[in-house]
């Protein structure tokens, strides 16, 4: 049987708001981010979840409580390996601070291939992707079937959808929906991507120098 994965961006954060950098490091929603979050959870209140996954980053977590209000009977369960990218020394400083560095599509490009050596203090890329695409795949085998929700972040998420399909780094909203389905034989693809239900919009997006737009961090 096909196992479904709805993935949700965390709510809109503080740091989100004053572009502030978040990977391991935490700040809480905003009264806004809140309101959207529970936006979704209305829009999610049907899905017939049969488990649900969060990184245990604290912003995550409060969203994905908000979102199973709706689900009171499907346990919470977290994994570090759904943790966003880490940016080190780069951590709760503005963002414009690691611009001056490298540029954000550079950053991203090399990360998602794999080759970044990582920021000082952070983790490479090659850690990075290879953590995140091993626990999505313990999350499929662990559930089979069913339709599982994770909840986590806007690097993180945007990094195993690339490795769904050639979709390059998208813009995830925050609170926003996005649908995998994975067969029995490991084949997956994206049904539904990056639904902004909440209203939310893109000002936690940080454009490439590219076409292809990508998320803004966390």
């Amino acid at each position: 049987m096909t196992l479904t994965m709805t993935l949700v961006r965390h709510g809109r954060t503080h740091f989100n708001a004053r572009r502030i950098l978040q990977g391991r490091c935490d700040s809480p929603l905003t009264r806004d981010g809140r309101a959207g979050v529970r936006t979704t959870a209305r829009h999610l209140a049907g899905t017939p979840f049969t488990a649900a996954w969060s990184s245990p980053s604290g912003r995550a977590v409060a969203t994905a409580v908000e979102l199973l209000r709706h689900h009171p009977d499907i346990p919470l369960r977290t994994d570090r390996d759904l943790l966003e990218y880490a940016f080190g020394i780069y951590e709760q400083r503005p963002e414009r601070v690691l611009d001056e560095v490298v540029q954000w599509s550079d950053l991203v490009t090399d990360v998602l291939a794999g080759t970044h050596p990582g920021l000082p203090g952070g983790e490479s890329g090659a850690d990075f992707m290879s953590r995140t695409r091993e626990v999505f795949a313990r999350i499929a085998d662990t559930h089979r079937d069913g339709h599982v929700l994770v909840v986590g972040h806007g690097l993180a998420l945007g990094a195993y959808l690339a490795t769904v399909d050639d979709v390059g780094l998208v813009p995830l909203p925050n609170a926003s929906v996005t649908t995998v389905e994975v067969e029995p034989d490991g084949t997956s693809r994206i049904t539904a991507l990056a639904l902004d239900v909440a209203g939310q919009g893109h000002i936690a997006a940080r454009p490439m120098r590219t076409p292809t737009p990508v998320p803004s961090v966390a």
